[in-house]
């Protein structure tokens, strides 16, 4: 017979029963249902006599009578064992089966149709988000406190470039890890496109930081493209001749020029308040559309009629290359000239141009020399139907 500690709360209107036993199981319930086994039945008389129950650990304690007759008797216990039905938490269900694995899975199915046709339902939720906003608060206050300011702290880009140089030195030595990779270029993006307008304009508001998510959704393409063919994100093992290059010097003038180009752009075109918004907008977002479906479709197609992503197979004659022979770099030249349209900075964009003409047109001589090596006729044929390396219908 197990042991049983018994604390019985009487009364007539709410009469109440503690039950602690051996096994640590603690209920409180009422007085009826709680009664332990072991207390023999003749203890209990009438209602109206209170007598105690004569157990070895129990105790009977009589209460006041009051009016508590709007309230039903309390019925409640507590034991440690956890039932199923309680343990379930609906709002939780979906996030059980959510890991890192399957985020990235999930990500990486993501098309640029996907981000065109999200970006316009959150464009529409944001515009009636404002529009509802600006029914409730001050105009004058929503002007001038509005959520895409953004006083620029100076330290903060400064960091941000010190840990993109360190990041850089242990990728030269193949030591990078994929976050330390992705910090090379969140830091020169920040540099390109956030830093600039913030030091001419002592603030951020709008494009800076539209163009600071689209150059990393851009230039992501070629690395997802790996990832889903192989698995990751690391190169492989191709013939050594098909990594052209130009030389160090020729790399760093061109990135030179593309830096000295954007920060041309923030500083000729207006104080960023200024820059109309709304429907003038609207050929900007056609050429940031352009741009990413023009990137996408290149890599897409190269990818499919190449080895291990780098080495052809084929003569790509499909998509983006029945226009221009090198639609890649055509796609990188127009989102750096989609920037300074953005900004109203048009003889930015003349510059950008210039710059990346001169360094792609000496990478695009070696390149096809070695295209006409490899397929021969075959190429020779397609730059005779494809006259145009870079702008169709212009050059």
């Amino acid at each position: 017979m197990e042991a049983t500690t018994s604390v019985l709360i009487y009364s007539r209107t709410a009469p109440f029963c503690f039950t602690v036993k051996n096994n640590n199981k603690f209920s409180l319930g009422y007085f009826n249902k709680q009664l332990p086994n072991n207390i023999p039945n003749q203890y209990f008389r009438s209602q109206q006599k209170h007598n105690p129950i004569r157990t070895t650990l129990s105790f009977v304690v009589p209460l006041k009578r009051t009016r508590t007759h709007l309230l039903s008797p309390l019925k409640c216990s507590y034991s440690n064992s956890t039932s199923a039905d309680s343990s379930r938490k609906p709002l939780l269900e979906p996030l059980k089966n959510l890991t890192f694995d399957s985020l990235k899975t999930a990500l990486l199915k993501v098309t640029p149709f996907d981000i065109i046709k999200w970006s316009g339902i959150l464009s529409i939720a944001v515009a009636a988000t404002k529009w509802t906003v600006n029914l409730v608060l001050n105009p004058f206050f929503w002007m001038y406190f509005s959520w895409t300011w953004l006083f620029w702290p100076w330290f903060v880009a400064i960091a941000v470039g010190v840990y993109g140089l360190y990041c850089f030195r242990k990728y030269s030595r193949g030591e990078a890890s994929i976050l330390e990779q992705l910090s090379v270029v969140t830091s020169v993006f920040t540099w390109l496109t956030l830093v600039p307008p913030a030091h001419f304009n002592g603030y951020l508001e709008g494009w800076p930081f539209v163009f600071f998510f689209v150059y990393h959704y851009f230039f992501f393409f070629n690395v997802s493209v790996r990832k889903r063919l192989y698995g990751d994100y690391y190169t492989r093992e191709h013939d050594p001749k098909w990594d052209i290059s130009l030389p160090i010097w020729s790399r760093l003038l061109f990135c030179i020029g593309v830096m000295v180009g954007h920060w041309l752009a923030a500083f000729e075109g207006p104080e960023l308040h200024r820059i109309p918004g709304g429907w003038n907008n609207v050929g900007v977002w056609i050429l940031i559309v352009l741009t990413l479906l023009m990137q996408y479709n290149s890599t897409l197609y190269l990818a499919k009629y190449s080895e291990k992503v780098v080495v052809p197979t084929a003569v790509v004659q499909f998509g983006p290359y029945r226009w221009v022979r090198h639609p890649i770099y055509a796609s990188t030249m127009l989102l750096f000239v989609t920037y300074s349209v953005a900004l109203r900075a048009p003889l930015s964009s003349l510059f950008v141009i210039a710059v990346c003409l001169v360094y792609y047109e000496q990478k695009v001589k070696l390149e096809e020399a070695l295209m006409v090596e490899t397929f021969g006729e075959r190429y020779l044929e397609y730059a005779n139907k494809v006259m145009h390396k870079f702008i169709p219908f212009v050059y």
